[in-house]
């Protein structure tokens, strides 16, 4: 891969494609643009075959978590792509919110969001370097494993 390729070219490098974007499971848009900023509603971790379910701690274990919190980036950049056209027009990730449902007293969050973090820097570079929050809750929607929430600037015009 070299720092030339697009986003999308980058994805496939790593053997990766994304998926198709989800619809709002509620009274909510899943991004909300203002100015050059866009913010993402959060979406849940996701696979072929459904929802990724369960507790790290529990019944799952952090590199489980971490393909988890991969998948929710790549659900958010499938948002991006809808919203504008091309992953192109990112201009960076600005923060990202990642919440893990975890059995009590799991302090590896951290590790699990990294899943989504590492995936940003691998597809934008630098610019997917972000500030963000690694939350362990005791419940997430549908029995995700994990949810993510991003912001990201657009290049102007």
């Amino acid at each position: 891969m070299s720092e030339e390729s697009t986003p999308e070219e980058k994805l496939a490098a790593l053997g990766l494609e994304l998926p198709q974007p989800p619809a709002p499971g509620g009274n909510y848009v899943s991004a909300k643009s203002v100015g050059a900023i866009v913010y993402l509603a959060g979406v849940v971790s996701t696979g072929p075959a459904g929802v990724i379910a369960g507790r790290a701690g529990a019944d799952r274990t952090i590199e489980e978590g971490y393909a988890a919190a991969q998948a929710c980036a790549l659900t958010q950049l499938a948002v991006l792509k809808r919203e504008l056209g091309s992953l192109e027009l990112v201009a960076e990730v600005l923060s990202l919110n990642g919440y893990v449902n975890a059995a009590p007293g799991f302090a590896d969050s951290p590790a699990v969001i990294n899943g989504a973090s590492d995936l940003l820097v691998r597809v934008f570079g630098e610019a997917g370097q972000h500030v963000r929050a690694a939350i362990g809750v005791s419940a997430l929607p549908r029995n995700a494993l994990v949810e993510i929430q991003m912001t990201v600037r657009v290049k102007e015009p």
